[in-house]
């Protein structure tokens, strides 16, 4: 009997020992709590975010990768970080391959006369003079590449496709895009004279969307290649339908011109116990020369460097350092990114965490993840802290945390995302629509509040986020 009693005392302490032990290593204290939730606060009734996506647009403009724009948009960078009280503020510079837009003539010659509204995609070569050819009309990419070599000689291939969905997500844009990417492969292969695609986005405006072709093999298109609005390619679609003949008339005055600088702006809030390891967040300060690029990605640039510098305020820096990285060249290639992980390959190892801002400037409604699973209970935590602003959790084991932080994710460094709503972003995306005014300051603020209390709360842990050595 006393056995049994000793026994029965004895699990008991040990479920206790067990249960204190749990309490006593929650994810996340009491104060650091306070701490977030006071970020989150300030963070809501800051106009800081919007303040720095307006004086960027403003005062630099759009700013194409490797041009004059891009250089003075890293100098305004490093200058607001220093301004901003971050510890240790760089430009680190590379080199870039430079493409440049031209001007562009483009029109229906045949059935009769109408200006068209198009674009050149990045990487497209110039006419050499003008094109005067007739269209031979393809439903889809699939159906382009299915011509056989030589087909196309003379002609002027075009690629419809259809209006992309709108979404909170963005599903659909990464197939949609492949016409884009490599249809020009197709159309050279086909004997093509130049390339006309359906512009791959969501709006119904004839606002035509640019981006970056793929190259084959480090072989760039030896001919023009030009989005058309969605409005005029269903207006060429129809002319098809009809079974009229469609000739275009085009002179464009893209190409490469050889190498240039670009850089990535790199701030630090150094940690206070751990100053070696880095939680990395950032947008990309380049974009695209139709608009102003607020939306893609001013918006990101702001949004992540506010949220650092509403947590530079505290009267004690996090444990570990907080790095803002203005990515360079990102629509280009993710240049930046690359360059940045090269320049960084010996301290890889010491990035425990990264993400980025790069998806418009609408609302955070959902937190991912991908993680070691033993940190999944600090993000829940998190999550749970930001519902309040209506960020719910998302999935773990997600692979991602943006663009830019794709080569960081490769080497190993464990990523988060704070997921923007993008039903609008496509309408905007690389179009010369993406501007200031889309952007409402209330949604920006509370992105910044999302990305203050996440980061904060991470750079302040001891959680272990990379996945255990094997």
């Amino acid at each position: 009997m006393k056995l049994l009693k000793s026994a029965a005392c004895g699990a008991i302490l040990f479920a206790l020992c067990i249960s204190t032990s749990i309490f006593a290593a929650k994810p996340i204290s009491d104060a650091q709590k306070e701490t977030a939730q006071g970020l989150l606060d300030d963070a809501l009734k800051s106009e800081l975010g919007f303040n720095i996506v307006e004086s960027l647009t403003t005062e630099v403009g759009a700013r194409l990768a490797g041009s004059e724009a891009e250089q003075r948009a890293l100098a305004w960078g490093k200058k607001l970080g220093e301004s901003l009280g971050f510890d240790r503020v760089a430009i680190e510079e590379f080199s870039i391959p430079f493409w440049d837009r031209g001007d562009l003539e483009l029109s229906l010659t045949e059935p009769y006369a109408q200006h068209l509204h198009g674009t050149a995609l990045g990487g497209a070569a110039p006419s050499k003079g003008q094109i005067k050819a007739e269209v031979v009309y393809f439903r889809s990419l699939n159906e382009l590449m299915d011509v056989k070599a030589g087909a196309l000689k003379n002609k002027v291939a075009f690629v419809d496709g259809d209006l992309l969905v709108k979404s909170q997500t963005g599903a659909g844009y990464s197939n949609a895009n492949q016409r884009r990417r490599i249809g020009w492969q197709h159309a050279e292969r086909g004997g093509a004279k130049a390339l006309l695609v359906r512009s791959v986005g969501s709006d119904s405006h004839r606002f035509p969307h640019t981006g970056m072709m793929s190259s084959k093999e480090g072989e760039w298109a030896k001919i023009p290649v030009i989005a058309i609005s969605n409005p005029d390619a269903d207006q060429m679609r129809r002319l098809h339908k009809l079974g009229k003949d469609v000739s275009v008339s085009l002179s464009s005055g893209s190409k490469w011109k050889g190498e240039e600088r670009s850089g990535n702006v790199v701030m630090d809030l150094i940690g206070s116990e751990k100053p070696e390891e880095i939680v990395l967040i950032g947008g990309h300060i380049d974009s695209w020369d139709l608009g102003t690029g607020a939306v893609d990605d001013g918006a990101g640039v702001a949004i992540t460097t506010a949220a650092a510098a509403l947590i530079a305020k505290l009267p004690k820096r996090p444990k570990r350092t907080i790095r803002v990285v203005m990515f360079g060249a990102e629509e280009v290639g993710i240049l930046g990114a690359r360059a940045y992980a090269k320049q960084h390959a010996d301290e890889l190892a010491n990035h425990v965490l990264a993400t980025e801002s790069d998806f418009g400037a609408q609302t955070v409604w959902q937190l991912v993840s991908n993680v070691n699973p033993d940190a999944n209970a600090f993000i829940d935590d998190v999550a749970q802290l930001l519902n309040q602003i209506g960020v719910v959790r998302g999935g773990s084991n997600v692979a991602g945390g943006g663009p830019d932080i794709t080569p960081l994710a490769t080497a190993g460094v464990p990523t988060i995302r704070l997921n923007q709503n993008g039903m609008d972003y496509f309408d905007l995306h690389h179009t010369p629509d993406d501007t200031l005014d889309k952007i409402n300051p209330q949604e920006l603020a509370q992105n910044v509040a999302a990305y203050a209390a996440t980061i904060y709360l991470a750079a302040d842990s001891d959680v272990e986020f990379r996945l255990p050595k094997k």
